[in-house]
């Protein structure tokens, strides 16, 4: 007999007492909770002292930070950096010529020339550091799919390399490139 059928069949059999008696078989609901109307006050009242009997989920603030928690969060905030700085330039772009905005890539080169050393390296960090680390940290997910390198200081390991590796290569690419 499958495992499936000896529980329906004990449940059957727990369930057999509640169907008998003066009602031939019918189940009949019961509400046992209080149907009268209250004042306001008092159901204030009672709200509040069910309230301190409730359990106090625990907060964030007592675990200690990880880097999984920092790299998950992280992850995050470059995708949506990343998409929408994509998409803000995207919509610019094509609403350029309706405002009278000059987008394209002399214009661009143009303004850019203009900064000094120290603006346009900040400004290439600042673009590449979101793409370096979400792109490294993919690679590491993707690692994960394959199942490897999932224990506790592997992955430790790994949210540090990431991070190391993104930094590097985006002063990299800031200063060098």
């Amino acid at each position: 007999m499958s495992s499936m059928r000896v529980f329906q069949l004990g449940l059957r059999r727990a369930a057999a007492p509640a169907f008998r008696g003066n009602f031939a078989g019918r189940m009949v609901q019961r509400r046992l909770a209080n149907s009268q109307s209250t004042s306001a006050s008092s159901a204030e009242e009672i709200l509040v002292k069910q309230r301190v009997n409730r359990p106090v989920s625990p907060h964030l603030a007592i675990y200690r930070p990880q880097i999984t928690w920092y790299g998950s969060m992280f992850n995050r905030l470059t995708g949506i950096i990343l998409s929408g700085g994509l998409y803000l330039f995207g919509f610019a772009y094509l609403a350029a010529p309706t405002l009278g905005w000059h987008l394209e890539s002399q214009s661009l080169i143009a303004a850019v020339a203009g900064w000094s050393t120290w603006a346009k390296a900040s400004a290439k960090f600042g673009l590449s550091m979101p793409f370096f680390y979400h792109s490294l940290n993919g690679v590491r997910h993707l690692v994960w799919d394959t199942g490897k390198a999932l224990s506790n200081k592997a992955v430790m390991q790994s949210g540090w390399a990431v991070v190391g590796a993104s930094v590097a290569a985006s002063l990299y690419f800031s200063f060098l490139a």
